[in-house]
């Protein structure tokens, strides 16, 4: 059946479903096949070859197909394509099929077999049933007309007449019927049990590989070693399954907790759990007490709110909320996404402060708890705080170690395991007597030795290590095998309002009026009235109390302004001689309108009565505000755009004065007529500084060979200006893609330079001579006209600007479609998507615990005490100011930890969704995060390199020296295992250098490097191994030529050890391989400590290194007695030790002339 193609009308998500019902259990491809191989196989076995003849081969036989078996098994559980092409067959009558495989698009989970539900239809009119599944906690109902699947319909885009005339549900049928169509208002996580999440991760390919190695190594009596191993392995997922149990808990915190409401059901208005709520339920609503959130999503119909979104946005400013009985034109549908916004209520935000409905109104409903009235529209998971965790729940794929590469570097030791176990099986042949069954399982350990049992601990160990540096540094890590990735880091995306320049706006004063026809800006104590008024009176702004709320540039200029605002929404200045303001009536910023206008009133004594005058005053963009004026001054265009360049955030202010007005009249007054004939008096000017630590951080990471971007919602001047300051743009001029009359052009800030779409032959020749900057329109324009231009460039464009949530995250999805390693930096709910797709997604907390300013006083000492010399000695010489700082911080931290801990992640933070989240509001993290990636993947290099060079080696002693009867006792093995793990112990808390490089590490193990000097050192210490042991043999000539081998003996036969020169020579040679493996192969600079800073490492090597040399030379006789060698002849210990001397010299340089020649620096970089 071909797959019933469909998009989801929600968030696309997904891709296409297919229908099935299962076959019945003896026809699944998992048992059918084998109930017929299974019988033939013991017929031929028992009748043909017989049983105590063949026995070995009859095992063998059954044991191969029974891991077949085993292994199509596991295919089923790993993916679903295989489970539905073996256990279902496919149907195209929804009626007849019980489950549906859902393919989602991409980066958005994995693919689900799900069940189908069938139900009587909900409309009584309607014959057919109800068919439906639910995926991703969204739920799909099947259309008999269009014959696909699309999401449920909410009642979110009525005209606004509908809503307002709305009554609520009258009946308990029809409550019923919503509930069955909608479901209830939960967000219910189930948080999985701990078994069913072991499960998982034992199923996993490898786990399943090694737990398959373990069970051979106990055929072959290795019993120790195998259940050490074992043990060590669970141990290690069990911790893994814990932190994933930490994390899910602490995102089901982030559901709401029902709390009683007040709903207008049934005619009359009652009080039901708020988790019970369906859309098209009344409610009412008030000021959220006691941490209760907005339920789901409502539209307000009566009454206004302010309502804190930062749960959403992670815009710290509170948003004013009007109901729709204030609107003009009943006939609009609503549109949640577009200006619908300034009537709806998010759940999951906080409503700060309420009005109730006014009183004259008869036809509306009034709340028993005066709260204001608003209409259900969306609940559960659909909502905008249910999108958000879904996209938490089931983004992107989580990173694990079992990677490609790691199965790739597995492949490649295979080849050389595959030739080692050949030659045992040809040699094994060739003695008749020899018993067939113990020589295949030789021959099958020989194969899985080479897969280190140590690998996976060995790999978390050195991502463990970085985790604990990283929280040492306030930097937190969910996804542990992404540090990894920050070593591989090719471009650096960082946010930037809040995230590069602070919060703290600073207004700088007024331009372009009176005499001042230039770029002068004048302090607001210099300005004329009109503007002080337009600057007081056009905000947002709520008098709580605990204070003024509302947005900080607004809360700045009045603040500079100098005026107060009270509770009844009057303004009064501090000082001088203007009347104070009432604000009556305000018409909201939109983004999309670009501008917001107020009319204020103001009262006079006129003849002795007292009259009311009333003024518009309007602010907005200056391109938008210039089409409103009266008259446009000839300088207009020139003072905004010379201020936009220099990076302030400049804002035109118009006035007009009304005259006297009745009420009638203002409500009258439609939102043109109030922002028509302005009088211009001036640009209100903003700076936006940027945090402390942005520049220094952003140059080391420029030093250190990554491309910075800039992805912001900000405006295109501004951020080239930001971009320019700190550094992200290097070139003379930048170019921002510009539409001007239907016609698209590069032009350059100061519009000296313009250039088509696509100026040059090749789009190298652009990016070589200037930095590029976008819009999100840009970009929606590029991307359809454009596309293979677009895929070129994107790499090089500097500054993306004005650019919504779902566009950060297409930047982000693209550049890794190309290729890059990308890290995402942000501080707001907008760059969840971005910080998910991101290969590295940092959050730094918003609302950071303490000034940075503090922080960065006081960060060196606890944290890391030789973070000191990076910063300037001691600022000020008052060193008791900064103890006292000092002392501050450790209390706000204590207090801190004791007070904030759960409530750390907030939905607001986009930590919940970053894979790394920073406690601090300086982007210094990401310098640290860097820095110990490159050391982690630095150190896993390594670590494979040695991996490879142990696993090669054992190879030629399993299976050469095996046959030769050479083999280790219990004691050397155990011994020699433990040096082993000390050194790779070692390794891996090898700690990252104080400044990043310039140079970037090798990004994968495939390099031809990696490969030429694995094989090179192989090859010396191989030829070392073949002299020594040809010298060994020739001076033990009464050596049996035709030694008993561990798999000729009998059952009750016990392995006896007799220790002989050769044995001694080979355990002795082995374990100086393995230490100059790891003292060649450990490099530290430019990465991370080099050996002589690595003490313990040094110490483990330098002692094993003198063991093996005593023992060689044999001056410690007991020594000697212990590892079980035996004495050895004065001339022959003379060439050993010479031998074990060259072996580590030639070892050393073959590797130095393969570093010389293939280099480790030639990393791709973006330029």
């Amino acid at each position: 059946m071909a797959p019933n193609n469909m998009h989801s009308s929600l968030d696309d998500l997904v891709q296409y479903t297919q229908l099935f019902k299962p076959l019945a259990t003896i026809f699944q491809g998992t048992i059918l096949p084998f109930l017929i191989i299974y019988p033939l196989i013991f017929y031929c076995w028992i009748f043909v070859y017989g049983f105590e003849d063949n026995f070995e081969a009859g095992f063998v036989t059954v044991s191969v197909v029974a891991v077949i078996h085993i292994f199509i098994c596991l295919c089923c559980y790993w993916s679903v394509h295989i489970q539905c092409f073996l256990s279902y067959t496919p149907v195209k009558n929804p009626l007849q099929a019980e489950i549906v495989k859902v393919v989602p698009t991409s980066n958005n989970g994995f693919s689900e077999i799900v069940k189908l539900h069938h139900a009587k239809s909900t409309k009584s009119e309607d014959a057919t049933p109800d068919v439906w599944f639910i995926f991703q906690k969204s739920k799909y109902v099947y259309d008999w007309d269009k014959k696909t699947f699309h999401t449920v319909e909410f009642p979110a885009n009525k005209t606004y007449e509908e809503y307002t005339e709305s009554k609520g549900y009258i009946d308990d049928e029809s409550i019923a019927t919503a509930e069955k169509e909608f479901g209830k208002n939960e967000m219910i996580m189930v948080v999985p049990e701990f078994m069913e999440l072991f499960k998982e991760r034992a199923t996993a390919p490898f786990f399943v590989f090694q737990v398959f190695c373990v069970a051979l190594w106990c055929l072959d009596k290795y019993w120790y070693y195998s259940i050490f191993t074992l043990v060590m392995l669970v141990m290690f997922e069990c911790t893994l399954v814990q932190q994933q149990l930490r994390n899910m808990a602490e995102i089901r915190k982030m559901g709401n907790k029902p709390y009683n409401i007040n709903v207008y059901r049934n005619r009359r208005w009652r009080q039901i759990i708020s988790d019970q709520l369906v859309p098209g339920d009344i409610v009412s609503l008030t000021r959220s007490l006691s941490d209760n959130i907005v339920p789901c999503d409502i539209v307000l119909l009566r009454g206004s709110c302010i309502v804190d979104e930062s749960m959403l946005t992670g815009e710290s400013v509170p948003q004013m909320k009007e109901p729709l009985e204030n609107e003009k034109d009943l006939k609009r549908n609503l549109d949640v996404e577009g200006d619908g916004k300034l009537h709806m209520l998010f759940g999951g935000t906080k409503i700060v402060q309420h009005s109730s409905p006014s009183k004259n109104v008869s036809s509306g409903l009034k709340a028993p708890d005066n709260g204001c009235i608003g209409y259900v529209i969306r609940n559960g998971f659909n909502t905008s705080q249910g999108k958000l965790l879904r996209t938490i729940l089931f983004g992107v794929k989580r990173v694990t170690a079992n990677n490609l590469e790691t199965f790739g570097f597995i492949l490649f030791l295979l080849i050389f395991a595959i030739a080692a176990a050949a030659y045992v099986w040809i040699k094994g042949c060739e003695d008749p007597e020899r018993n067939r069954y113990k020589l295949f399982l030789e021959c099958t350990l020989i194969l899985t030795s080479v897969v280190p049992p140590e690998l996976p601990i060995e790999l978390s160990l050195a991502v463990n290590t970085s985790l604990l540096s990283l929280s040492k540094l306030a930097v937190f890590c969910t996804e542990p095998f992404r540090i990894p990735f920050a070593g591989k880091v090719e471009i650096c995306c960082f946010d930037k309002t809040g995230t590069l320049t602070s919060d703290n706006l600073v207004v700088e004063g007024v331009a372009g009026i009176g005499e001042n026809t230039d770029a002068t800006v004048i302090p607001l104590s210099e300005a004329p009235m009109e503007t002080i008024q337009v600057l007081a009176t056009c905000h947002s702004l709520v008098q709580l109390d605990d204070g003024v709320v509302g947005d900080p540039l607004e809360k700045a200029t009045l603040k500079a302004a100098e005026w107060n605002l009270t509770k009844g929404d009057a303004v009064v200045p501090k000082k001088g001689k203007s009347p104070g303001l009432k604000i009556v009536h305000r018409n909201h910023f939109a983004s999309a309108l670009k501008r917001m206008s107020v009319v204020a009133g103001y009262q006079i004594n006129e003849r002795g009565f007292i009259e009311t005058h009333y003024i518009s005053s309007v602010k907005g963009a200056p391109e938008t505000v210039k089409t409103m004026l009266k008259e446009v001054p000839s300088h207009y265009d020139h003072v905004h755009l010379t201020l936009s360049r220099r990076g302030a955030r400049v804002l035109a202010l118009g006035y007009r004065n009304l005259g006297k007005l009745t009420s009638q009249e203002i409500r009258d007054l439609s939102r043109e007529d109030i922002e028509s004939d302005l009088t211009f008096v001036g640009f209100v000017i903003i700076s936006c500084p940027l945090k402390n630590d942005s520049k220094k951080a952003i140059a080391e990471i420029v030093h250190a060979s990554h491309s910075v971007v800039m992805i912001t919602g900000d405006n295109p001047l501004t951020a080239c200006h930001v971009a320019k300051e700190l550094k992200f743009t290097q070139k003379s001029e930048v170019l921002i893609l510009t539409e001007s009359n239907d016609s698209w052009n590069w032009k350059s800030i100061d519009e000296t330079v313009e250039l088509p779409v696509q100026p040059f032959k090749t789009s190298k020749e652009l990016t070589k001579k200037y930095d590029l900057c976008i819009t999100g329109e840009g970009l929606t324009f590029l991307n359809k006209c454009y596309t293979k231009f677009f895929l070129e460039i994107i790499s090089h464009i500097k500054v993306f600007a004005r650019f919504a949530p779902k566009q950060k995250e297409f930047v982000i999805v693209t550049l890794k479609s190309l290729g890059y390693v990308t890290l995402m930096c942000g501080d707001g709910t907008n760059d969840v998507g971005a910080l998910k797709h991101a290969d590295v997604g940092v959050a730094i907390l918003a609302n950071a615990p303490e000034r940075i300013r503090e922080k960065r006083e006081e960060r060196p000492s606890p944290i890391e005490p030789d973070l000191p010399r990076r910063l300037p000695a001691s600022r000020d010489a008052r060193a008791e100011a900064r103890a006292e700082a000092a002392a501050r911080l450790r209390r706000a931290m204590k207090k801190l930890e004791e007070e904030d801990q759960p409530q750390l992640v907030r939905l607001g933070d986009a930590s919940v969704a970053a894979p790394f989240t920073s406690r601090l509001s300086s982007i210094l993290c990401i310098c640290h995060i860097i820095k110990q990636g490159r050391c982690t993947l630095v150190t896993t290099l390594q670590m494979f390199k040695i991996l490879a060079l142990n696993a090669l080696i054992l190879a030629y002693s399993q299976s050469v020296l095996y046959l030769d009867g050479i083999k280790f006792s219990d004691v050397q093995a155990t011994l020699q295992s433990l040096l082993l793990a000390s050194c790779f112990l070692f390794i891996s808390r090898s700690k990252p250098l104080k400044q990043l490089s310039k140079q970037r590490p090798l990004p994968n193990i495939f390099n031809a490097y990696t490969v030429m000097t694995v094989l090179a050192q192989f090859a010396v210490h191989f030829l070392c191994l073949v002299y020594l042991v040809r010298e060994a043999t020739l001076r033990s000539p009464d050596r049996d030529t035709k030694p008993k081998l561990d798999m000729d003996l009998s059952e009750d036969e016990e392995r006896v050890f007799t220790p002989d020169l050769v044995n001694s020579t080979v355990y002795i040679i082995s374990m100086a391989l393995q230490i100059s493996t790891f003292a060649i192969n450990y490099r530290g600079e430019p990465f991370m400590e080099g050996l002589r800073d690595n003490k313990p490492l040094l110490y483990s090597i330098l002692i094993s290194g003198g063991v093996v040399f005593a023992l060689a030379t044999g001056v410690l006789p007991d020594l000697s007695n212990l590892f079980e060698i035996v004495y050895f002849p004065p001339d022959y210990r003379v060439i050993l030790v010479q031998v074990l001397i060259a072996d580590m010299v030639f070892a050393y340089l073959v590797d130095r002339i393969c570093l010389w020649l293939f280099g480790d620096a030639r990393v791709s970089t973006v330029t």
